[in-house]
């Protein structure tokens, strides 16, 4: 079984290795009509006379290619500025489609072969190092080491990883340009599903579903005979690959908005948007589904569900980003910050992120209705401002790439707006709570040291405290390492859910809330 899970690493470090290779293979050639092909109509004259020193010039590298066409893009933008003709100023992007349409080479040429040797080796030694992984252990999870891991106590393998991961997505939202080569191997799957080429976020989505899939199976064998984890990690695995990956693609293959059923405001924060809102209203009675639907989640679904079940039904049996973080930042969940500062921080930063959220979607419907009389087009800059800093740098860099530098709920615990939403509800009117039985506690600490928010779990258990935690998502894990079942997760009645325990020191008693 060792043998196998060498053989597993080793094919993973080898599809690692193909897939950092594949963006700087190949050479790029632009001509005059894979310009008119892949711009506006309204661009089309003035990007053909500003590219045209480009097309006799054969690229080794994208990066050659990259910087002669930001060169000639950037050098007309500014001299129209310069000019004050606003007007002729070229705003959109075009660097991804056309280095995209100019990538020739062995990839374009044999674009599986490439997904099979990078993305399919990768999946195939995941695999054949978590099947046999925790064979011989018993059932419950105990430290077994992880302090130290370089790889899950921020050691040097831990700060590669995190390092790769943050410069990914770095690359990933703002030079998609330099992934080209990445995305046209994808091609053929996204012409599959959707009927048109890939994106950026296709091959995102495609690796983000692999990863939740691949780790859902060391979960699987870690949590082995625990059926909530079990059932709890399939339901994450199925709906990031039915709901958020295939149903979307399938859904543009029929000339549908593409939309993720399970997403929901403020977490998906542009379904308020111009361009949502008119795409699903345009789509019949498919998209007015989707635009009602969407509605009676966050109005009525949201409070419903967490009242009964708690945020748990959400943000760890539907959500994706939960998904990835429970299963691919699994190993690094020990590693959440316990402090009460971490917690402080924790209430003002979420539920600042939560009221901004509110109002920049306040302006937007505002605007939508006063048709953009309110601040005009400044609507689209606080879009913008709001996808680049939460969206992108908090959701996406941070979020993911902190996972061995802070703990895989960095997100979760830090900027989620929805989160926070769901944690309100949680702590004022829910049934959920997770009951202790003090008088079993051996102070072992396995539960504060596996609790992926940040809830110093074992003060609640010494005393005998509900924890009643508005950032508690409800993983079960510190039941589930516990080796004296002194924790359960509940869902009962409201009374009695908050209660306070006293502490006897000498002669006097001390109250103690939660």
């Amino acid at each position: 079984m060792k043998l196998l899970q060498n053989l597993g690493l080793v094919l993973f470090i080898i599809g690692l290795l193909v897939f950092t290779g594949i963006p700087f293979s190949g050479s790029y050639q632009l001509d005059r009509k894979m310009v008119l092909d892949h711009t506006k109509e309204m661009h089309q004259d003035a990007m053909v006379e500003v590219l045209e020193p480009m097309y006799e010039n054969t690229y080794a590298s994208n990066f050659s290619f990259i910087k002669d066409f930001n060169d000639l893009f950037n050098a007309y933008n500014e001299g129209l500025k310069e000019e004050q003709a606003w007007d002729k100023v070229i705003w959109d992007d075009y660097a991804f489609p056309l280095t995209k349409a100019a990538s020739n080479g062995p990839v374009e040429d044999a674009p599986l072969l490439f997904l099979a040797l990078s993305i399919g080796l990768a999946v195939m030694g995941g695999l054949l190092y978590a099947i046999p992984l925790y064979r011989n252990k018993p059932a419950g999870i105990k430290h077994d080491g992880i302090y130290f891991s370089s790889m899950k106590a921020r050691g040097w393998l831990g700060i590669i990883t995190g390092t790769y991961l943050i410069v990914f997505y770095i690359i990933l939202y703002w030079y998609p340009e330099y992934l080209t080569n990445l995305v046209i191997m994808v091609d053929p799957l996204s012409i599959l599903l959707s009927g048109g080429p890939a994106s950026q976020w296709f091959l995102y989505g495609l690796i983000y579903t692999l990863a939740i899939l691949v780790m859902g199976v060391r979960m699987f064998r870690k949590y082995k005979g625990n059926n909530y984890q079990t059932i709890r990690t399939a339901s994450v695995m199925f709906f990031q690959l039915a709901f958020a990956f295939l149903i979307p693609e399938i859904l543009v293959l029929f000339n549908m908005p593409w939309h993720d059923f399970k997403n929901i405001w403020p977490l998906d924060y542009s379904f308020f948007y111009e361009y949502r809102i008119e795409g699903m209203v345009s789509s019949g009675a498919l998209g007015m589904f989707m635009l009602i639907w969407g509605i009676i989640l966050i109005v009525i679904g949201v409070p419903a569900f967490t009242y009964f079940y708690g945020k748990r039904w959400y943000c760890s049996w539907v959500c994706g980003c939960g998904g990835l973080a429970e299963t691919v930042g699994d190993p690094y969940r020990q590693l959440s910050d316990k402090s009460l500062k971490a917690w402080q921080v924790e209430r003002y930063l979420v539920h600042g992120v939560l009221v901004l959220a509110v109002v920049m979607t306040a302006v937007t419907i505002t605007n939508y209705f006063m048709e953009f009389g309110l601040l005009e087009q400044a609507t689209n800059q606080f879009h913008s401002l709001y996808g680049f800093a939460i969206g992108s740098a908090f959701a996406g860099v941070i979020g993911t790439g902190f996972y061995p530098f802070m703990g895989n709920r960095v997100w979760c615990r830090f900027g989620c707006p929805l989160a926070a939403y769901l944690g309100l509800v949680q702590r004022f009117k829910s049934r959920f709570r997770i009951t202790t039985n003090g008088g079993q506690c051996i102070s072992c600490g396995n539960c504060s040291t596996y609790c992926e928010m940040g809830i110093d779990v074992r003060w609640y258990a010494q005393r005998g405290q509900n924890i009643v935690r508005s950032s508690c998502v409800g993983c079960g894990v510190c039941s589930a390492v516990c080796p004296r079942g002194v924790l359960k997760l509940e869902n009962g009645q409201e009374a009695g859910r908050i209660n306070d325990m006293p502490i006897i020191i000498g002669n006097e008693s001390i109250k103690v809330k939660s």
